[in-house]
């Protein structure tokens, strides 16, 4: 039941029911009603002696609303009533909720005691003004080399992590959110949209055992929950994003996992309230939905959002309209591939595949711009050269082309790293290497400073400082 405490300006909800229930089917709940309810108004009946929330989604006609429950509708019953609760979707906001684990109404699911807070967000908030809003002016420093150096993320953009299972998705943002904290002084978000609980709960003892929890707030939609649930869980993260970006001003970086499962649940949304389907049996609203979301993901005066998004391709198709749809708002690509991750090289991004909106000589500077040029030019003529040397050895390469493969090997193993989120498995820690060192590092490697090392000498560390 969402708390609406007397102080609250939005406390207006009413002592006398405004309606009664008509028709449920599953999470669909018609209801019959005076006075219509606005859009987007939480609702909420009785069941079995407990409450369940319903979010007001289309008016059927002068008396008669359907909403999406968003909690089990086992027990409704028709002529059940409803009471109206003054407000949109709401969720608690406090500084309290870093290093916590809530759910989609700002409900703590760690065991903990509920968060104090005598303010409240609406989840439906409108973007800041476009005066107030700050364009992108200089990258955000992660400290992983190959995301630095060929597809960096942009401060206050917007970059899609495109994975399958198994390949560090996982891992990788939990390197960001260590990143951004250790490096930048900043906060982190994590919508988990439509998570297995495995999945949330490995992610939250691996962060609190690594400190990364003390500076994050994780918030859950799971997987067995509603389609409003996981529809809405999304808004609710960024709602805590755009708070911590307003009242501590900091670095706030929004992670969201998985995208995909917002379209989804969007989709299954669109069906129960009755639309026609669109493009591939996608909801006919995609492109609002997703930039409903998309678009508050912006920085203002008061603080930085920079977000991470990790995005499910069906069947690595890259024009499914699910994925155009979220290719639009990005700035920034990071592809994970498989064959990188077969062969050992974590993190496992394709830096061909990867890029950047902004990977402009203008926006990177001159020297960030060529060495990111000159890897690349390494790396895709190695990947051209690699079924030749496969059929007929390295030897019959030109001497040019063998200098080539050579420093694009070393390339690729120095491109790697430990993760301090994988300090289990790391012996030796998980390391950070700056931007400018390993702009360093590269532009000697394609002079042939290190053309004498052994490869393995550049695979799984930091700086090449001490590597001779």
């Amino acid at each position: 039941m969402i708390a609406v405490p007397d102080s609250h300006p939005d406390a207006t909800a009413s002592a006398s029911p405004i309606g009664h229930v008509a028709e449920v089917h599953g999470p669909v709940v018609d209801i019959v009603c005076e006075t219509l309810p606005p859009l987007h108004r939480a609702l909420e009946v009785a069941i079995d002696g407990g409450s369940a929330v319903l979010e007001v989604l289309h008016h059927l006609d002068a008396h008669q609303v359907r909403a999406i429950a968003l909690h089990r509708t086992a027990g409704l019953r028709r002529g059940t009533p409803v009471f109206d609760s003054g407000a949109p979707l709401q969720v608690p906001v406090s500084v309290e909720c870093l290093g916590r684990l809530l759910d989609v109404f700002g409900q703590p699911l760690d065991g903990g005691a509920p968060l104090e807070s005598l303010e409240f967000r609406h989840l439906h908030s409108p973007p800041p003004l476009l005066a107030d809003t700050l364009p992108s002016s200089s990258i955000l420093e992660t400290g992983i080399k190959v995301i630095d150096l060929l597809c960096p993320f942009i401060r206050s953009g917007k970059t899609g992590l495109f994975g399958g299972a198994g390949v560090g998705k996982t891992v990788l943002i939990m390197e960001f959110m260590q990143a951004v904290a250790s490096l930048h002084g900043g906060v982190s978000v994590f919508a988990g949209v439509g998570e297995r609980i495995r999945e949330g709960h490995e992610l939250w003892h691996e962060m609190a055992g690594n400190g990364a929890l003390a500076n994050a707030v994780l918030v859950f939609g799971q997987m067995d929950e509603s389609p409003g649930v996981r529809f809405r869980v999304g808004l609710a993260a960024l709602t805590y994003a755009e708070y911590l970006r307003d009242t501590l001003g900091k670095e706030v970086l929004f992670l969201m996992d998985n995208v995909f499962r917002f379209v989804q649940a969007g989709s299954e949304v669109s069906g129960l309230l009755g639309r026609m389907p669109a493009t591939v049996g996608y909801q006919p609203t995609l492109p609002s939905e997703v930039a409903e979301l998309e678009d508050r993901i912006v920085s203002s005066r008061l603080g930085n959002i920079t977000s991470v998004q990790a995005v499910y391709v069906p069947a690595d198709d890259m024009t499914d309209p699910a994925v155009g749809a979220i290719l639009a708002h990005l700035d920034t690509r990071v592809i994970l591939s498989r064959s990188q991750a077969a062969k050992g090289f974590y993190p496992a991004v394709d830096p061909l595949a990867s890029g950047s909106n902004l990977m402009e000589r203008h926006f990177l500077g001159d020297r960030h711009y060529n060495v990111a040029h000159d890897v690349r030019e390494h790396l895709a003529r190695y990947r051209e050269l690699e079924d030749i040397i496969t059929m007929l050895g390295i030897e019959e390469l030109s001497e040019a082309d063998r200098l080539v493969v050579q420093r694009a090997r070393r390339l690729q193993r120095y491109l790697t790293q430990p993760f301090h989120a994988m300090t289990t498995q790391n012996a030796g820690g998980g390391v950070s290497v700056p931007l400018a060192q390993t702009l360093t590092d590269c532009e000697a490697f394609l002079r042939g400073e290190y053309d004498d090392l052994p490869e393995e000498r550049c695979y799984m560390r930091g700086a090449m400082g001490d590597a001779s």
